[in-house]
């Protein structure tokens, strides 16, 4: 059953989730996460769509798990809950969509760990960050997986060490945020990014998003072997041809909407 918590609007190319709970600070509840994770891979089918937005309404952008849930919780209930929490992480991943954060007030814990799994991220000036698990024993050791992998080592450690909050001007700075603009602005300029991408070939997008995804754990020198297979084959499909043509002749290309992914075997991976 659809949770009141989530709705998804559609404008154009762009798909928006937005998390419904202010009395709760949108905490990411299992069900909240399984309706979440069922959402994402739905826009996934979804041919129409090249851009996801996930947003929240109210003070808070997502003040990560529900403690009390986790408190009265088995250790096998709390494993099903991370096991979910993953699980939208993954969706988001896999998504052939470019998926964008749009962030006001807090993002603690899960909620960081959400704004870092997506692909871009847009926050209001006052947004704060912050994976504050070491202030109750319970270091943040999930989250800690995708801010890692956006923010440097030693600024991630000081976060995960101290619990304390980050500004969204910090966040910026240190790779965890895309634009920090006024609160006033900050759905239409999540939008005007939103659509800057949304104009491109779905295709394109999803083929850059997989191999950008799957070269981070490679060396350069396989990335790089990778990665002239993903363009060469890429040179050859509709879009690509379109697209050339287009800027040739001058004009505005008219992108396929039945187009194939390329997807290279990535060997020794």
């Amino acid at each position: 059953m659809k949770l009141t918590e989530i709705t998804v609007s559609y404008e154009d190319k762009i798909a928006t989730i937005t998390l419904h709970n202010e009395q709760k600070r949108n905490a990411l509840s299992t069900a909240v996460l399984e309706s979440l994770a069922m959402d994402v891979r739905i826009m996934a089918q979804d041919p129409r769509i090249h851009v996801l937005i996930i947003a929240a309404e109210g003070p808070a952008f997502s003040s990560g798990h529900d403690l009390r849930e986790i408190f009265s919780s088995t250790t096998q209930e709390v494993h099903r809950l991370f096991e979910t929490c993953g699980a939208v992480m993954t969706a988001i991943r896999e998504s052939p969509q470019i998926v964008l954060a749009q962030v006001q007030g807090i993002a603690t814990a899960a909620g960081c760990q959400l704004v870092a799994a997506c692909d871009l991220a847009v926050a209001a000036q006052e947004a704060r960050f912050a994976t504050p698990g070491v202030k109750i024993g319970l270091f943040c050791s999930t989250p800690a997986v995708h801010l890692t992998r956006n923010v440097g080592r030693k600024k991630a450690a000081e976060m995960l060490f101290t619990g304390e909050m980050m500004s969204a001007q910090e966040a910026l700075d240190h790779g965890l945020l895309n634009r920090v603009v006024p609160a006033d602005q900050l759905h239409v300029s999540t939008y005007e990014l939103a659509m800057t991408v949304a104009q491109y070939s779905r295709d394109t997008l999803a083929t850059g998003k997989k191999f950008l995804h799957r070269q981070y754990g490679m060396t350069e020198e396989q990335s790089l072997a990778y990665a002239t297979e993903v363009i060469s084959l890429q040179s050859s499909t509709a879009d690509a041809r379109e697209g050339i043509s287009a800027f040739l002749e001058k004009r505005p290309p008219q992108w396929s909407k039945d187009g194939t992914n390329v997807d290279v075997e990535v060997k020794g991976q």
